[in-house]
């Protein structure tokens, strides 16, 4: 099984992770075993509803409860750029697929913002 991530998105870093039975999910929902959804997605060939699953799924699987996950799908991804969600669902399946994710490159890709006052 592969570790939870910890990743900012939206108001803060949480804990991203590909659990097994997400997994199964994530297939379901592609209508793709993870093998060639994972091939597609690495080349750069998915859709975005896949993307925003993995990222939602993957919350999920870092400990956060399903409607808080779907809540901040709600709130975050719709103002950001496909390239930076793409970049942000990467890591979980990079760390599902082979164990450990670069988060270096992420850290560095990823802006953070500061709260509003």
């Amino acid at each position: 099984m592969s570790e939870a991530l910890k990743i900012y998105f939206g108001d803060g870093d949480h804990a991203f992770v590909l659990t097994p039975e997400l997994v199964v999910e994530l297939e379901r929902q592609a209508g793709v075993g993870i093998g060639l959804l994972s091939k597609r997605f690495f080349s750069g060939d998915f859709a975005y509803s896949e993307v925003i699953e993995i990222i939602r799924l993957s919350l999920i699987g870092g400990g956060m409860d399903p409607k808080e996950a779907a809540a901040m799908i709600k709130a975050y991804t719709p103002a950001m750029p496909v390239s930076k969600l793409y970049a942000l669902a990467l890591s979980p399946v990079q760390s599902l697929m082979f164990g450990e994710a670069d988060l270096q490159d992420l850290a560095k890709t990823t802006p953070r913002r500061r709260k509003s006052k």
